[in-house]
């Protein structure tokens, strides 16, 4: 059996494995592992109840944003810094909405592929972009929403460079091995 077939082998015995033992190590600690999971999936459920409404005005503002022809407009603002990191243009939307929401940011990423294909400098670009980038917007305000926190300090301008970073390094990364 080579190395490959015995990972996947392997893998398809972790989750079963890691439930197997999390129940015998409560057994032998003589904790109650039922009553525990239960108490977890509540606070699974409040987590989910306290930040569904952000989640869907975070969905429903990046629709409007997309479709009002706000986000070409931005995009032409960012024209200049553009240019100067050699970002190309059709990548611009891509990275603003990154910012945002990742599952937006990928509609972008399936319309480059589409046009231009996965293996183009474009799609190169967006694919490690996606890759080494966050959505800063949605990270912040949905975990320091979950534990109640209310000033972020230096989260957000830590976050917004190291996504420029990504992003620039993006190019770099693809300039490189294309």
């Amino acid at each position: 059996m080579d190395t490959v077939k015995f990972l996947l082998y392997f893998s398809d015995f972790i989750v079963p494995f890691t439930m197997f033992y999390i129940v015998v190590y409560g057994f032998f600690n003589r904790t109650d592992v039922y009553e525990s999971f239960l108490k977890g999936v509540k606070e699974g459920f409040q987590i989910v109840i306290e930040i569904a409404p952000t989640m869907i005005a975070l969905l429903v503002s990046i629709g409007i944003f997309r479709a009002s022809g706000a986000l070409d407009s931005f995009s032409e603002l960012l024209a200049p810094a553009r240019k100067l990191l050699h970002i190309p243009v059709e990548v611009i939307p891509v990275f603003i909405v990154r910012i945002f929401s990742s599952s937006a940011a990928v509609s972008f990423v399936l319309d480059i592929f589409k046009e231009y294909g996965p293996d183009s400098r474009l799609g190169m670009i967006v694919s490690i972009m996606m890759s080494c980038t966050e959505t800063v917007i949605y990270t912040i305000t949905i975990y320091y929403m979950s534990v109640n926190i209310k000033k972020t300090r230096w989260t957000l301008p830590g976050a917004m460079f190291a996504t420029i970073a990504g992003a620039v390094a993006s190019v770099a990364i693809t300039e490189l091995i294309m």
